[in-house]
């Protein structure tokens, strides 16, 4: 009798460990996604279109690049198409936020985006949202130290500083 509920049991554990692990992979895979950058809107900005040919608008995580009308901030948007415009790109999602953006870490071409960003000098770490990614503050350390991209300027105003000087 006990080889019976033994056997009994035993599929039922490998079907139950098929599905739970079925759903995981899936849900892991709901939080990536692929496509192409379509555009670029700024810094920390862009539009990605995916193989259903819907259009995301991407804000890269734990980064603020420089306003359009702030020093640097058409640099800074150069620098990010440079990167990534036309090229296919990941994207991790972490979140979406008030806007409807879709929040993540962007790969383009094998180069992550949000770090590049920082180690050229054409974004801040983003204080406020940068949960999880202390190693961005020895990238932007290390850019500010050799004085790339914003960094040039003598007294470089943070965006989120720009945003409240400019209401």
């Amino acid at each position: 009798m006990l080889h019976l509920g033994t056997a009994l049991f035993i599929p039922h554990t490998k079907l139950s460990l098929f599905i739970l692990l079925f759903f995981f992979s899936n849900l892991a895979a709901a939080d990536e996604f692929t496509g192409r950058v379509i555009g670029v809107s700024d810094g920390d900005t862009l539009t990605v279109l995916d193989s259903s040919n819907t259009a995301h608008k991407v804000r890269l995580a734990a980064i603020d690049a420089p306003e359009k009308s702030q020093p640097f901030g058409n640099r800074s948007k150069q620098a990010l198409s440079d990167l990534c415009f036309g090229k296919l790109a990941i994207v991790t999602v972490i979140d979406t936020d008030r806007y409807r953006r879709t929040v993540g870490d962007v790969s383009c071409s094998g180069a992550n985006a949000n770090e590049a960003m920082l180690r050229s000098g054409m974004a801040w770490v983003y204080r406020k949202y940068a949960k999880g990614y202390g190693r961005f503050y020895s990238i932007e350390e290390r850019a500010k130290a050799l004085k790339l991209g914003l960094w040039l300027d003598t007294n470089p105003v943070p965006p989120w500083e720009w945003r409240k000087m400019d209401r």
